[in-house]
């Protein structure tokens, strides 16, 4: 062991030993035999990508609230899972690999021995014996035996799909790799949508599951309405327009509805450039600019068309004419790129009286505005019109059999009226849309799928697997919409495993979503060959207790792996439906950032460094006056911070408490580079506490008690509801307390306090507990201390607040508050809040326990 050195904080000459004593003596590994007897608990950070840039201090932040949570659990008696893997596949690990010229094995398994190394200086609890990675060949295996599964129950299959591309780069992109039209890879090459057959996944059969079920979720509530809203499910109805092709033929348009009780207000149709009916629709004088228009629509991603606001709606008019169902009148059909073929039909009816996007695009193209629902409340000019659509309830106008109706009155009478004739029926549509599952990409698992002439689309039989994904040199595009896999020959070519004849591998990968789909599954058994995990293992640990990650991951990965989950337990193959019972979303650390608008550039604190920080700073490169803003801490934007170089000056348990004392843990946290000195500070006084010589008393003072008690109490509590800025708030103010009656204090006590602060400084506690209070086990095999309820009650004082000395409100507080909290409390009553307004204080007098005088001009 250590020696400890007498009222000298040192965290360098204890820190780095007792995370090598953790390992030594297998404190964080499940299957340690002293942990037989304990309940199972598990706790999960969400699955990071090794990145080459390794952890700046917002990153800290999750893992630090991740291992808070699980030395707390370990402390109330469980056997805590705490896993860490790799997330390897995807598009920076390629793209890197083709900048510098060295396989993506090799970058990425640079970039998890720095992280790796870094997450265990944090001091993090992860049983790395159960380590994994995305792209082993005992882990892809069962992700592609996983999609088999989804093919034969005919949930994975192909469709011509439009996909972004850019020519520069020659691959197609994801929608999260443009911006504005541009290619974010290159720096501003305009995109086009190409036609390629993809392969997709039917997650649109498990939309009503995925939203029903997200009641039983203890997960923030915003994250569910996330989901709720990508889910998008409407209750509406089909109806049908009779439209004229060029040809003479005449056919049914369908359109999806919410909102039927409009329909007599429909003045005009808008299309989707893509619709199929577009070109038999569009009359030869308007086919040049239809055709256009169309082409011009193929340069945005689905993802920047709906980013457009209705006054940039553009739109072309095809020439043809539907005839509306409800009063046979001929309305006149555009295309615009603000309409998807993704969602509903393709294809709008539009009621500028009353929906904004179709208001703008009526004024803008001259058409018939009717208004179908009165009401007194919506805003109208001089002569009467409205001057913005009305979205609100009312009575209907104008609209036939349906007049004198209320809005929902109508909705069901006109539908049973269309579905009566045949003309519309009742429906329920989803937003969700099915996921594009095909990357035209090197580094990604290959997809066990080979394409016969005779047999057609034929599985790779699970004996096997894995389709290995061949070690080559090169991954460069080929320029042609296919993965550079398409240009290995030998790998390409195989025979088919149904008839034996020539076939063609699927070239194909899959995206990177795929392997962090089931990864917490297979934490339960890492290294098991039979299956995606063994069954007494998945029983013992799943679903996963407490689920920690950034709330950018709410929609996406949370929904396709809540998406697999249900698949696999409709398998048989897990006895629960939903992934995580419990998600903690924390907030992002944020710092100041400087952008160059004439460089179209972000500059990074390094260029900037001796003014880095200053309201008016020039850029380097130009000179121009650079747009100071606060932004999420990330290397795009150079205003990371290293966390090596804080850990060497205040130790690890410093940044630590202060990546938990920055702000409230859901919000996001603007970074002060001197705030972690108050951190050092506190434990600097909790080591002279513990270290300034032997505990004397024999029986503890009741005030001693009190502050014990109350501080377990506070933490206890805070740490349940995740308001963890505020338990270290609980620490400073005991500390500061208890160090005047240090005397009054017993041995016991002091082991309760340390084992409180236990799961937030682990390093520190572990050495004041082992060599200086002289127990031979753990701090983290004792139990977190029960506190006294009638102890830990506050005996509340009343403050008297005055402004210039005359009595202006009271307050109740604990006794033993600081000054600074007495002063701040009392500016938060409404009367001194009213008279301070505007006004200069010159002077504040606290009087600790009793008054509180600001004196104001």
């Amino acid at each position: 062991m250590t020696k400890s050195r007498e009222n000298l904080y040192q965290p360098a000459s204890f820190e780095a030993y007792w995370r090598e004593k953790w390992e030594e003596e297998k404190l964080h590994f499940v299957d340690n035999p002293i942990y037989k007897d304990r309940p199972s608990y598990y706790c999960l950070d969400m699955f990071p990508y090794p990145s080459g840039s390794g952890l700046h201090v917002g990153h800290w932040r999750g893992y630090v609230i991740s291992d808070v949570w699980s030395r707390y659990q370990m402390l109330k008696g469980f056997k805590v899972l705490h896993p860490m893997g790799w997330d390897n596949f995807g598009l920076p690990a390629e793209t890197d690999a083709i900048k510098k010229g060295i396989h993506p094995t090799v970058s990425t398994r640079k970039n998890i021995e720095n992280m790796k190394r870094q997450l265990k200086e944090i001091g993090c609890i992860y049983d790395w014996t159960r380590e994994i990675s995305t792209t082993d060949l005992e882990y892809y295996k069962w992700t592609q035996w996983i999609f088999l599964q989804m093919f034969k129950k005919g949930l994975a299959y192909q469709k011509q799909q439009p996909v972004n591309w850019c020519d520069s780069c020659r691959v197609v992109l994801a929608n999260e790799e443009t911006e504005g039209g541009k290619c974010e890879r290159c720096g501003g090459t305009n995109i086009r949508r190409i036609d390629k057959k993809q392969w997709m996944l039917r997650i649109t059969a498990y939309a009503e599951r995925l939203l029903n079920d997200l009641d039983r979720l203890k997960w923030p509530e915003k994250v569910k309405e996330m989901q709720r809203n990508w889910i998008g499910r409407s209750v509406g109805a089909i109806v049908y327009f009779t439209v004229t092709t060029v040809d003479q033929e005449e056919v049914q348009l369908e359109v999806f509805t919410t909102r039927p009780d409009t329909l007599f207000g429909a003045t005009f149709m808008v299309l989707a450039p893509e619709h199929p009916l577009v070109a038999r629709i569009t009359t030869p004088e308007r086919e040049a600019e239809v055709n256009a228009y169309i082409q011009r629509a193929r340069t945005l991603s689905s993802v920047d068309r709906q980013k457009v606001t209705s006054s940039e709606k553009t739109g072309s008019f095809t020439g043809s004419y539907a005839v509306n169902p409800v009063n046979n009148q001929s309305i006149p059909i555009f295309i615009s790129d603000y309409v998807l073929m993704d969602y509903g039909t393709g294809a709008i009816m539009s009621v500028p009286a009353h929906d904004q996007r179709d208001f703008e695009f009526a004024k803008k193209f001259g058409l018939p505005i009717v208004e179908v629902i009165y009401s007194e409340q919506a805003e109208r000019d001089e002569q009467g019109n409205l001057v913005f659509a009305y979205t609100g309830d009312g009575i209907l106008i104008n609209s036939g059999y349906l007049n004198s109706l209320t809005v929902e009155e109508a909705k069901k009478r006109v539908v049973e009226e269309l579905s009566r004739e045949g003309k519309g029926k009742f429906t329920v549509d989803y937003k969700l849309r099915d996921w594009i599952f095909a990357r035209q990409r090197y580094w990604g698992e290959p997809i066990p799928i080979v394409h016969c002439q005779r047999c057609g689309t034929v599985p790779v039989p699970e004996s096997e697997l894995p389709v290995k994904l061949p070690d080559v040199e090169s991954y460069q595009p080929t320029g042609d919409a296919e993965s550079p896999l398409a240009a290995i020959s030998d790998w390409v070519n195989t025979s088919c495993p149904s008839c034996g004849g020539p076939a063609r591998r699927e070239t194909d990968t899959m995206p990177q979503w795929a392997g962090s789909s089931w990864y917490f599954i297979r934490y339960a058994s890492p290294h098991y060959d039979q299956g995606i995990a063994r069954q007494e293992d998945i029983k013992q640990w799943l679903p996963v207790d407490m689920y920690v990650g950034g709330i950018e991951h709410a929609v996406l990965h949370l929904l396709y792996a809540r998406f697999w989950t249900k698949f696999l337990f409709d398998e048989g193959i897990v006895p629960f439906e939903e992934p995580f019972e419990q998600l903690f979303n924390q907030g992002m650390i944020c710092r100041a950032a400087y952008r160059c608008e004439q460089c179209n550039r972000w500059i990074f604190e390094e260029q900037i460094k001796a003014d880095f920080g200053k309201e008016q700073v020039f850029c380097p490169i130009c000179g121009t006056l650079l747009k100071k803003s606060l932004e999420k801490m990330s290397k795009s934007k150079g205003n990371g911070v290293n966390p090596d170089d804080l850990v060497k000056q205040y130790g690890t348990d410093s940044l630590r408490l202060y990546e938990l004392f920055a702000g409230d843990p859901t919000a996001d946290s603007e970074w002060n580079d001197e705030g972690i000195k108050g951190c050092y500070a506190f434990l600097k006084k909790s080591w002279q506490f513990i270290t300034a010589g032997p505990f004397q008393a024999e029986q503890p003072s009741r005030k001693a008690e009190q502050l014990i008690n109350r501080l377990i109490k506070k933490v206890e509590e805070r740490v349940n509801s995740f308001k963890l800025n505020t338990a270290v708030s609980a620490f400073m103010e005991f500390i500061n307390q208890a160090a005047q009656i240090r005397d009054s204090f017993t041995k016991e006590l002091a082991e309760r306090f340390l084992i409180t602060l236990a799961p937030f400084a682990p390093h520190i506690a572990e050495e004041l507990w082992r060599n200086h209070l002289g127990h031979e086990q753990s701090i983290f095999l004792a139990s977190f201390p029960a506190y006294d309820e009638d102890l830990a009650r506050l005996e509340e004082i009343e403050i008297a607040v005055q402004v210039n000395g005359k009595l202006r409100g009271v307050f109740a507080t604990e006794p033993g508050a600081s000054p600074k909290e007495l002063e701040n409390t009392a500016k938060r009553l409404d009367r001194v809040r009213e008279l301070l307004d505007g006004r200069t204080i010159k002077k504040v007098v606290v009087v600790p326990d009793k008054i509180v005088n600001f004196v104001i001009q």
